[in-house]
């Protein structure tokens, strides 16, 4: 037989033989009483959804500081960043719109990320000029979709 012969021989046979082998060894690492719950684990997908964790009011008091900071440079194409060394949340700050009038002073809403592990999420605020130029915040909550 020739070299070449020899080899479509040894495929032929070894293609079926290598389907049975295969089976057998799928049934050996089979998990026994896998239910309906039994999901493929890979390395870019979670097992169980990720909460979101809320911030602390040590988190909130350094998102504010960075909305009065970007506020008070008064421009519309800055983000501040803020971070909480104490519990390693961080996020940043940006301005959005324009500013208006609410009460008799200038006011401006604003728009912080909030990232704490794995848990990230939005929180919505204003804040409105006081004496001296500074800025005071005078909302912050998570953000709601309208």
């Amino acid at each position: 037989m020739r070299p070449m012969g020899v080899l479509m021989t040894a495929i032929l046979i070894g293609l079926p033989l290598g389907g049975c082998s295969v089976s057998k060894l799928d049934s050996l690492f089979a998990q026994k009483d896998a239910g309906p719950d039994v999901q493929d684990v890979t390395g870019s997908i979670p097992l169980t959804p990720s909460h979101k964790a809320r911030p602390t009011d040590a988190d909130l008091a350094f998102a504010r500081t960075a909305a009065s900071d970007v506020l008070t440079r008064g421009g519309k194409d800055f983000s501040q960043p803020w971070q909480n060394p104490s519990t390693g949340a961080r996020g940043s700050v940006t301005p959005l719109a324009s500013a208006y009038s609410s009460e008799g002073r200038t006011c401006r809403d604003f728009l912080a990320s909030y990232v704490n592990g794995t848990s990230e999420s939005w929180l919505q605020g204003a804040g409105c000029r006081v004496e001296g130029g500074r800025w005071e915040i005078r909302t912050l909550r998570p953000w709601k979709e309208s």
